[in-house]
């Protein structure tokens, strides 16, 4: 039975990765976001595709801007970001160490490390160094915190559902058996859910970027790419939400690349200015909660597991 289960989800994952990333690239996105969206369809299929197509595809030539404006789609964003990095770490370094039949506890450490390095220095650091001016060093400063927090989360759910998985399936203890793909699979749609609330609060404090928007080099986004941006501009600024949107995209005008990037690093996030001075109080509390979220997932996985290999 579980068989025809996993041969199935393998299906409509494949299919699912097919769509998206022929799809995909089409859409004026950043190409960092273009990857994260193919790497998490391919762990977790129609549930990854379908986030694509409500948050990020554009529903009409020139409008991505405006259609991923809303909260929720930046967040979508700023998580598909942080789990496609952490998640290939997690993955390449749990198929790495299972034939070595390590204790659980020593396989998710080693998981964590490598997927918050890989997530952190790559996904992270090294493709938003343009966003701070080019330079690495800051970048990896600037996106530390960030991460550790939204992989803290991502482990917490890895953690609760891959070990005990993976200890009551003989098979799902080898990488050479697709139901190991599965767990691990499953482990990581559970860390994109569980990320999603601490991304909110990253994204809404500045302290992470969602969807961003570019146009090709030299070429104008269409008109109607103009008068989405002022319907939202306006809708916007009617709940005080954004301020000093500029007076081409009120106006209706083309946008081009270039524009487009100058206003997606330069702009304040949505509430900027309003949780400026209180996100500064609530960062330590995050940063606490992040990590009782991460021991309260190894408490499940030693509950319902075995961590410890005795």
């Amino acid at each position: 039975m579980l068989g025809g289960v996993v041969l199935l989800w393998f299906i409509e994952v494949a299919l699912a990765v097919a769509w998206v990333a022929w799809d995909i690239r089409q859409t004026p996105e950043a190409t960092v976001l273009k990857w994260g969206f193919v790497v998490v369809t391919g762990f977790s299929g129609l549930f990854g595709a379908l986030l694509y197509a409500l948050a990020c595809r554009e529903p009409l030539p020139g409008t991505h801007q405006a259609y991923v404006s809303p909260r929720w789609h930046q967040v979508v964003g700023s998580t598909m970001h942080c789990v496609a990095g952490d998640g290939i770490g997690i993955l390449v370094t749990a198929a790495a160490l299972a034939p070595l039949h390590l204790p659980a506890i020593v396989d998710l450490g080693a998981e964590y490390a490598v997927g918050f390095g890989f997530g952190w220095t790559i996904f992270q650091a090294l493709f938003m160094r343009g966003m701070l001016g080019g330079s690495y060093g800051l970048a990896l400063r600037h996106t530390f915190l960030p991460e550790l927090l939204s992989m803290n989360g991502v482990m917490a759910a890895m953690a609760a559902v891959s070990a005990p998985w993976q200890e009551a399936l003989a098979a799902a203890a080898s990488p050479a058996s697709l139901d190991f793909w599965f767990v691990m699979s499953l482990a990581l749609c559970a860390g994109f859910l569980v990320a999603y609330p601490i991304n909110w609060w990253l994204v809404a404090s500045g302290l992470k970027h969602g969807m961003t928007t570019t146009m090709p080099d030299g070429k104008d986004a269409p008109l109607a790419a103009g008068l989405a941006l002022a319907g939202a501009a306006l809708a916007e600024d009617r709940h005080g939400s954004h301020q000093g949107r500029s007076d081409r995209a009120m106006a209706g005008q083309p946008v081009s690349r270039a524009e487009f990037e100058v206003r997606t690093a330069s702009a304040p996030p949505p509430g900027h200015h309003h949780l400026v001075t209180s996100r500064g109080q609530q960062l330590p509390e995050m940063v606490v909660a992040s990590f009782a979220m991460l021991a309260a997932g190894v408490v499940v996985a030693g509950l319902a597991g075995n961590l410890f290999g005795v």
